[in-house]
């Protein structure tokens, strides 16, 4: 699990400086590099992931990231309004940032559209809904998150690959 400084407030302004925190000096060659290298970068395979409880709310984190992502394009995966067709055809480039819903996100990899073995960051969005709902609480984005972490990053967790951050 990581923990995040506390002297930088942890609203979604500042999330871009926590990502920077996260990756220290090499932030940039990690999330910015924009060429496949073989053996090192497989298309499609982010260094960070952010999973959001809905699609509106992915966006709104990814703006977090514009400091970031000005050079470094984030990959949108949800259903809203973006086909999964164009996801695919997206992630066979080069993905540092992604963020995306888990019934999407699951859906990616499960077709090995969207790689992991270069993730070494999960951000959950634990931002509550109008309703006080989150990532966890919400009942079906809920499920689909449990099956998604059971799946394809618990083991990696526990391995030490794979570093949690509670967002």
């Amino acid at each position: 699990m990581l923990e995040l400084s506390n002297n930088v407030d942890h609203s979604i302004q500042n999330l871009a400086k926590h990502v920077k925190a996260i990756f220290g000096s090499s932030w940039k060659d990690v999330l910015c590099e924009g060429n496949i290298l073989e053996g090192n970068v497989a298309p499609g395979s982010p260094a960070i992931l952010i999973i959001s409880s809905s699609a509106v709310r992915c966006v709104e984190v990814l703006r977090g990231l514009r400091e970031l992502t000005t050079n470094c394009h984030a990959a949108k995966l949800f259903a809203k309004h973006i086909k999964m067709e164009e996801q695919v055809s997206m992630l066979k480039g080069r993905v540092n940032i992604a963020g995306g819903t888990p019934s999407r996100i699951k859906n990616l990899i499960d077709i090995e559209a969207l790689g992991i073995s270069r993730l070494s960051v999960l951000v959950l969005d634990m931002h509550k809904d109008a309703k006080g709902q989150t990532l966890f609480t919400l009942p079906q984005v809920s499920n689909q998150f449990w099956e998604l972490y059971r799946t394809h990053f618990h083991k990696q967790v526990i391995l030490g690959k794979l570093r949690l951050c509670l967002y």
